[in-house]
Parts: structure tokens; sequence; C-alpha cells
């Protein structure tokens, strides 16, 4: 059964939004509506905890992972309860974080531990992997795709990003199959100072121009643009008015609309972002129970599509006993 709940706007943007502003006439301008939630599709099993999701732009079919086992789930348009499109161990893997569908019909897996997975959809047979260079820790976490095709993914052990450009991906596809992540950018030296054993880079998305992407610190709360055409300054943290991203994770970009999902804190927030991307401006956050621990999130039409994980019930941010069953929630309003 699909579940609608209506919880509040944070105050300040309540009243900064809409409450406490008059119009032309000096009457008071109609509140805003809070976001409508509801389920958009289940995920079966009792021990899921799902942490990233990719929509599939040419069928509008939705992919989710699991961050527990790697088991693989596809929605198909219309339906409210997933299947398993690859089962928990395919190829090794274990666990799976960020997802994306690229416009060829590939789905790109991120295992944490290991690097990035690359599965043909329609045989779903793996096509590739590229694995993380060295030895050391690191922690392989979320990925974007550039209007070029180029993917990014962030290690949030390393503060680092990794890229795989269009070549690369072709010599392995006509080699091996195997390939290896390259470094692109270094974010050690820019971000808020950190203990050793904190999470840093977390969600990132590409801007559609090929201008730059958005990448988050989770820890600090901060958000920083990457530049991928000349500029000053290549790397900075981007000007936020009006809040932070505290425990900031999956990232969304539609058009200058960038919506973020804070995990722990159950809280989803929209800015609007300047035209060159150095400033992003807080227009809306909605905090609720219900959102589960959102883990990453996804436009997709006129909603946004958010996994609610439940990491901190029995999963890896805490103790307790997750609420079956799992579930993609359906996020109207935001």
């Amino acid at each position: 059964m699909s579940r609608t709940t209506r919880r509040r706007w944070s105050a300040a943007v309540l009243a900064a939004a809409a409450g406490l502003v008059l119009t032309g006439c000096g009457h008071p301008a109609e509140p805003t509506p809070a976001p409508r939630i509801d389920t958009a599709f289940e995920l079966p099993g009792d021990r899921v905890y799902p942490e990233g999701i990719a929509l599939d732009e040419r069928t509008g079919d939705a992919y989710v992972g699991s961050y527990i086992d790697g088991t693989i789930y596809r929605n198909t348009v219309g339906a409210t309860r997933a299947e398993v499109f690859l089962p928990s161990g395919t190829d090794g893997r274990r666990t799976a974080n960020g997802l994306r569908v690229d416009r060829a019909g590939r789905l790109w897996v991120l295992d944490s531990t290991a690097g990035v997975a690359v599965y043909d959809i329609d045989s779903r047979q793996l096509r590739a992997r590229f694995d993380v260079p060295g030895t050391g820790d690191r922690f392989v976490n979320d990925i974007a795709l550039g209007p070029d095709g180029t993917a990014y993914l962030t290690d949030s052990r390393r503060d680092l990003i990794y890229r795989v450009t269009p070549a690369d991906l072709d010599r392995a596809l006509t080699g091996a199959g195997h390939g290896e992540l390259s470094p692109a950018f270094d974010l050690a030296s820019v971000l808020e100072p950190h203990g050793p054993d904190a999470y840093t880079l977390n969600g990132i998305v590409a801007d559609p121009t090929g201008a730059y992407l958005l990448t988050a610190d989770s820890t600090g709360g901060d958000l920083y643009r990457v530049a991928l055409t000349p500029d000053s300054t290549p790397i900075r943290r981007v000007n936020l008015v009006g809040g932070e991203l505290p425990l900031g994770d999956g990232l969304d970009l539609q058009g200058t609309t960038l919506r973020a999902a804070l995990n722990t804190n159950n809280i989803v927030s929209t800015w609007t972002l300047s035209d060159n991307g150095y400033t992003a401006t807080r227009t809306a956050e909605h905090h609720d129970d219900s959102l589960g621990t959102p883990t990453t999130l996804v436009h997709d039409r006129d909603r946004v599509l958010v996994v609610a994980s439940q990491f901190d019930r029995g999963g890896p941010l805490g103790p307790g006993t997750p609420t079956a069953p799992f579930r993609v929630l359906a996020v109207t309003g935001l």
C-alpha cells in the first residue's frame, strides 16, 4: 500500500519562501505546500539497505543497488515492486554504491572497495571493470556522467575524483575488459580539516554543458565546484546561501536546480545555482523521518525518487531493526 505523509518545512525557509511575503496588494502570499511523500516502489528482501539509484532514460526503468550484498534491482515503469536484476555476488561483487545508466544502455555499478563494473543492460553481461589503483584505504562512493560520456567517481577516503573517459572505456571494451581508475582531481588541499576516519567526497553531479562538476563533502558540509574547462580557480568551494550540506550524500541536478539528500538528518534540500555554478541559494529544506535516512535521489518527470536506505536501523550506521519493506519514495513538490 502507498503511504502518504505531509510534514513541516523548516520555519526559516517557509517564512522566506512564502509565509511572510506580502503580495503587491498588501495581502500575505499563499504558503508553499509541503512536499508529498509516497511509495514509488518496494524492494524485495528484509536486509536490502539500498544506497544508489539510476534511471534509464531510454525506458524509464529505475535501478537500485544494495549496499549490504551488492544485489541490483530493476523497477519497470508502472511496477510497484522491483525485481532482482543482478543477484548478490555477481562477478564477485558484494556491495553496490552509486549507479548510473549511460546513453548506450550500460549500467555502471560502484563497488566501494574495488572500483566500478560496467554492464550491458540488455544482456546483463559484465563488459568492463575499472579498479582503484594501489592498496591503501578507499571508498568509491558516487558517480556522475558528463555530457561527453566521461564518468567521474568520488573516493570518500582519499579525497579524490577518478575519471574514466570514453577512450578508456573503448580500450577496455575492445581489449581484456579491464582497466584502472585514473585520479583526475585531488581535493585534499581544499577540504575542511577532518580526522583520519572521516568520509569526505560523496555525491557528485555534472553540469550539462560540460563546464564543471559539483561534489558534496559529507563531513565538512560544503559543496565544491570542479572546473572541466579553463578557470582561474579550478577547484573552489561553492558559496552556499541560506544553509549548508551537513551529512550531504547524493545530489541531483536538473537545469539550475540542485537537490541534495542529507542522510541521517532525514532532510532533502533544494538549491538554485548561479549561471557559473559559483553560488547555490537554498530555496527549500524538508525534514521528514519517513525519508528513512535518504542516501540519494534522482528526478523523474514531475517527481523525485528518493532512496530510503534505513542505514541507521540495523545497517551500517546504527543498531535496530528496519521497517519492512524497504522502499524507494516518490516526492512531489520538491
